[in-house]
């Protein structure tokens, strides 16, 4: 089983540089790629506005989205629709194709995740579904996942640029200090900043699903 991501940039067709836009998107994937390795399939643009990934399990693609997020511009967001699920290839003469559950459940929470930031929850940015095959152990817990995304995008949405920066460099493990002289601010206002934003908290949830999706699939740590 694998896990597959569709990304799409919120407002892409108001923003008025979208040639700039889309190499910015690309940067802050490339570095989602190097701060989560190992991915199936890196982050790599599609039609339109859209890019996808694969990883081989929930916790690697809760923390790319997490970066991408964290990395976009200012002005920018991205959402996501994340399907646990099976993958398989197509064959085809031109390019690589792909399609499955894990394709089908992440376009649905796309959609979604679509429908229910325009309805009641305006920050929501991100769904995650089981597709047809998961493991009933994934699809027991994919409303414990989805309660943590609609918190942590809430979060994410309340940072300013700085607070997002400085969660970044936490999760590439950057210390306090060298984080405090990028920003040419002390190292306690730094500390301020995390803990004002919730960054401790978002990086322990990331750990506790590790370990909770570890456990249910019998994975050793």
């Amino acid at each position: 089983m694998t896990v597959a991501i569709i990304a799409d940039i919120v407002g892409s067709r108001r923003q008025p540089d979208r040639d700039a836009l889309q190499q910015q998107i690309e940067d802050a994937a490339g570095q989602s790629d190097r701060l989560v390795p190992g991915a199936d399939q890196p982050w790599r643009p599609t039609v339109g506005d859209e890019l996808q990934a694969v990883y081989g399990s929930l916790g690697r693609a809760l923390r790319a989205t997490l970066v991408l997020q964290l990395a976009a511009p200012d002005d920018v967001e991205c959402r996501f629709g994340i399907g646990y699920g099976g993958v398989v290839s197509v064959a085809s003469t031109r390019e690589e194709l792909q399609d499955g559950p894990g394709w089908w459940a992440a376009r649905q929470a796309i959609e979604h995740v679509h429908s229910l930031a325009r309805r009641r929850v305006r920050s929501a940015r991100t769904w995650f579904g089981a597709g047809v095959g998961a493991p009933r152990e994934i699809a027991a817990i994919t409303g414990l996942v989805n309660s943590y995304l609609v918190a942590r995008d809430h979060m994410v949405g309340e940072m300013n640029g700085r607070a997002r920066r400085l969660t970044l460099g936490r999760m590439r493990g950057d210390a306090q200090k060298d984080l405090a002289d990028a920003e040419g601010i002390s190292q306690s206002a730094v500390s301020q900043s995390l803990s004002k934003a919730g960054a401790p908290a978002l990086m322990l949830l990331l750990d506790e699903i590790d370990g909770v999706e570890d456990a249910l699939l019998g994975r050793s740590q």
